[in-house]
């Protein structure tokens, strides 16, 4: 199935992160350009103010490799889910909503909170906020990040020592917190981390988890 470029020769196009599904930009797509993104992979666009094709990232270097691609039930729309290098708007933030019209006052729970930190993290190294203690960790660099690991793990250890929950918790979350900043900067992505989980344990219906060590 494919686009109906017969019914409209521009189609809307919704572009998301692929790990944490934020949305990142809309633009429009030709039937050019599409065959294009099936054969490169990349997104491709069409300028509707210069009237010509444009691949996104060929002059900043901010390219969306393709991950997965969808076409809405009227095959006039598409959802592309990508891997975002750099930012994606030309304003130099990392998605290109960020005016908020209506809040929803109290934020939503999110399952998808780990990758939503990396993607704050990510988002910080391509628009600095003032005050931010993530900018304060990637402008002191590796051995700062490191040290702070270091300090994190020490006080999980203790807690862990102690009768109380809370601090435990309260322990692990900036442990982790800390540990994608880590990831962060050694280019690791939160995708990585779950595919070296999955070839190391791998879970199939109820049974138990194995990995190459043995049975867990």
């Amino acid at each position: 199935m494919k686009p109906d470029f017969e019914k409209t020769v521009l189609i809307p196009a919704i572009v998301q992160e692929y790990c944490t599904k934020q949305v990142l930009m809309l633009a429009y797509v030709n039937e050019e350009s599409y065959e294009y993104m099936l054969r490169e992979r990349r997104t491709c666009f069409y300028s509707r103010s210069r009237e010509k094709l444009w691949v996104k990232g060929e002059e900043s270097g901010n390219f969306q490799e393709i991950k997965e691609m969808f076409l809405d039930c009227d095959s006039d729309t598409l959802l592309i889910l990508v891997e975002q290098t750099g930012v994606a708007c030309h304003t130099g933030t990392y998605s290109c909503f960020f005016n908020q019209v209506v809040s929803c006052g109290e934020a939503l729970i999110n399952d998808n909170i780990i990758e939503n930190i990396y993607s704050r993290i990510k988002e910080r190294k391509f628009s600095p906020k003032e005050g931010s203690y993530t900018n304060y960790l990637l402008d002191t660099g590796i051995d700062k990040v490191c040290k702070k690991i270091g300090e994190e793990t020490a006080e999980t250890i203790i807690a862990a020592k102690n009768t109380g929950k809370e601090e435990l918790i309260g322990e692990i979350s900036d442990l982790t917190y800390h540990i994608l900043v880590l990831m962060f900067i050694k280019d690791i992505t939160v995708e990585d981390v779950k595919i070296e989980l999955r070839n190391k344990y791998k879970i199939e219906g109820n049974k138990k988890m194995q990995n190459k060590k043995g049975e867990y």
